[in-house]
């Protein structure tokens, strides 16, 4: 009967308001909750067909959601490794649990952001247990190609797996002034040379010389000069030999002319770089350009280097981890090297609201969220990874109590429904006495 189906539907309002109450006090208890993401209920009429003009209550319904893609406010923090996403995409995690069962692949999981710190083994892990994941770096720097569809290739962020990294001397520059009254007719012909430290390929320090010597013509001027290059760390003879012509006409006097090898090297005349073989491998060194202004002159009568520059640096200490905001870790070393060590990727699916809560502010693909994908974090439709920043709660805590006000009001309502129901029923048994 109709009055019984007010009583049901009483009861149905009872239990929706309640489960209404749980995400407020969920959204309340959790407003200072890291990375936070607000849950709401909805509420769906039940509605039944009528019978000879009768009305039957339905009821209502109610189903839970976590707003996802809301964000929160970001705040700055001291920790580097402190990570917060500036846009869509989350964050790839693991569970600690999973992490130590063995090697990967790891069962993927997402987060919006995450305080993490290095544990006993230099993983980078929240304190409820996730473990922030990343595909590691080549020694050159370089992140190999991955696969976007699949977690396979992503390992832990392992921060000490390169505690001591050196990084060898591929590449040097010579700026030096040689003296033009060198090449002169009654010139002395004696050398010039400058000495440069560089590092080899196990962070040692070794030095190479540049040793120029002048063509002195029987009359005139040749403005000519041989350019020996010695490795010290296989000995004191040349491992290569040039010759150097410098332009004497007006607008170019001075720059270079032309640079030919005699033996052990060669030479690009478009970026005016020589390319020799140390004893750690390969090495360019930037001598300069036919009509350049830069590298190797001949002006004055003075022998002054002028800009001397090597990349590379020796074996040093991991002093701290960075990450930016297209994802890519680097270790900063104490000898001021600094190394990529992983790149972290950004995981996107179709439907972020869909996706299922987990451990930690973490939550896992679904079937309604459809496939999962890894962008690099400032492509597509991701945001920036950003480091010393962490994502506040999505809770409003006025917008939440005043929800509060509403579904007590509600609740109050369906009661006073049950109340009505029994006291006419009371009615109805009275007619009998």
């Amino acid at each position: 009967m109709t009055i019984s189906s007010a009583m049901n539907a009483g009861v149905a309002g009872l239990n929706v308001n309640a489960s209404k109450l749980a995400t407020i006090a969920d959204n309340i208890a959790n407003s200072k909750t890291y990375g936070y993401k607000r849950v709401d209920a909805d509420f769906t009429a039940m509605a039944l067909p009528e019978q000879s003009g009768k009305y039957t209550a339905g009821g209502v319904r109610v189903s839970t959601y976590r707003e996802v893609t809301a964000q929160g406010a970001l705040i700055s923090t001291a920790n580097s490794t402190d990570i917060a996403v500036g846009g869509r995409g989350m964050l790839p995690v693991s569970s600690a649990a999973a992490v130590g069962a063995g090697p990967g692949p790891y069962p993927l999981m997402m987060t919006a952001t995450g305080s993490f710190r290095p544990d006993s083994n230099g993983i980078l892990r929240t304190e409820s247990g996730l473990v922030l994941l990343g595909w590691p770096a080549a020694p050159d720097g370089t992140v190999p190609p991955q696969s976007r569809d699949s977690s396979a290739g992503l390992l832990p962020v392992d921060v000490t797996h390169n505690q001591f990294a050196a990084d060898p001397t591929t590449k040097i520059g010579l700026g030096i002034n040689l003296p033009a009254n060198a090449t002169a007719a009654g010139g002395s012909g004696d050398s010039m040379e400058i000495s440069l430290e560089y590092f080899d390929n196990l962070g040692s320090t070794q030095t190479m010389t540049a040793v120029f010597t002048p063509q002195v013509p029987v009359a005139g001027q040749s403005n000519l000069w041989t350019l020996e290059i010695i490795d010290l760390a296989t000995g004191t003879a040349p491992i290569a030999e040039f010759t150097v012509q410098f332009d004497a006409t007006t607008g170019l006097g001075g720059s270079i002319l032309s640079v030919a090898p005699v033996f052990g090297g060669s030479y690009n005349i478009a970026t005016g770089e020589i390319d020799v073989t140390f004893d750690r491998g390969p090495v360019t060194i930037s001598v300069g350009a036919p009509g350049a202004s830069t590298g190797l002159t001949q002006l004055s009568d003075q022998f002054a280097p002028i800009s001397l520059s090597k990349n590379g640096a020796p074996t040093g200490n991991v002093t701290s981890v960075e990450i930016d905001s297209n994802g890519i870790v680097s270790a900063n070393y104490d000898s001021g090297y600094s190394r990529v060590i992983f790149q972290v990727p950004l995981v996107d699916v179709a439907n972020p609201n869909a996706l299922d809560p987990s451990m930690g502010q973490s939550f896992t693909a679904t079937r309604d969220s459809g496939q999962f994908f890894l962008w690099n974090a400032g492509d597509g439709p991701t945001g920036a990874t950003i480091g010393y920043a962490l994502e506040e709660s999505t809770t409003d805590i006025a917008g939440e109590l005043t929800a509060l006000i509403q579904t007590q009001r509600a609740y109050a309502s369906n009661a006073k429904i049950i109340q009505t129901v029994d006291e006419m029923l009371q009615e109805t048994t009275n007619i009998k006495r």
